[in-house]
């Protein structure tokens, strides 16, 4: 089984974020700082919420931050591109016959609007989502929540994600881990190459040559 992140993994999002977050702390008159986004990074949008709302000493609830983020972003996920490779490896995924998912830290709404818009959402059989579960990927038991809905065992399973973090939970959670490079997170390449099993800079690496194709007909 193969389970795939979506943000910064099967498309180019995570800057999305980073422009709602400038946004939302200019319009206080806030700087962005490195704390501000190792506090809000990779997490579900509720615990970013109230890392925020502490951080920076806000008198709004955490819904009302979380409703200003989506009004923000609800149009730009309509806008985002599919990372290079990915259409192309999803594709041949599923020639070879290998059952696929998506877990997420990202809201419902924008998770589908992306995957429906550029036609991803067709490869997959489920998606999971952390927010939902009130847990980050971080957590070992969202890998193993997914493998459980799946009917599979954690052992069988191999994740593909941007995260360090992320990844870190489903190595406890006993799966195999494919790290992949994203420009937003390039800091954490050195730790991410000496931490998974494998680490890509683009699904481009993972398709298969023309010789190979061949063999597979």
């Amino acid at each position: 089984m193969f389970f795939f992140d979506m943000d910064g993994t099967l498309i180019d999002s995570n800057r999305v974020w980073k422009e709602v977050d400038e946004r939302f702390l200019a319009r206080r008159g806030i700087p962005y700082t490195r704390a501000y986004y190792e506090g809000v990074a990779h997490t579900i949008l509720p615990l970013a919420a109230q890392f925020t709302r502490e951080f920076c000493h806000l008198e709004e609830s955490c819904q009302e931050i979380m409703d200003e983020w989506m009004d923000m972003a609800k149009d730009i996920y309509a806008h985002v591109t599919v990372k290079p490779g990915v259409r192309a490896y999803l594709k041949q995924c599923r020639a070879e016959g290998r059952r696929m998912a998506v877990v997420t830290s990202s809201v419902p709404e924008h998770c589908h609007t992306a995957l429906e818009r550029l036609g991803l959402e067709k490869y997959f059989e489920s998606i999971t989502f952390a927010q939902q579960l009130g847990l980050e990927k971080k957590d070992p038991e969202v890998w193993l929540k997914a493998a459980r809905e799946s009917g599979v065992e954690p052992e069988s399973c191999t994740i593909f994600d941007d995260s360090l973090s992320a990844c870190r939970g489903a190595r406890a959670a006993r799966m195999r881990v494919v790290g992949v490079y994203d420009s937003f997170f390039a800091r954490d390449e050195r730790e991410m190459r000496s931490f998974c099993d494998v680490y890509i800079r683009s699904f481009e690496e993972l398709l298969w040559l023309p010789e190979q194709r061949e063999r597979k007909k």
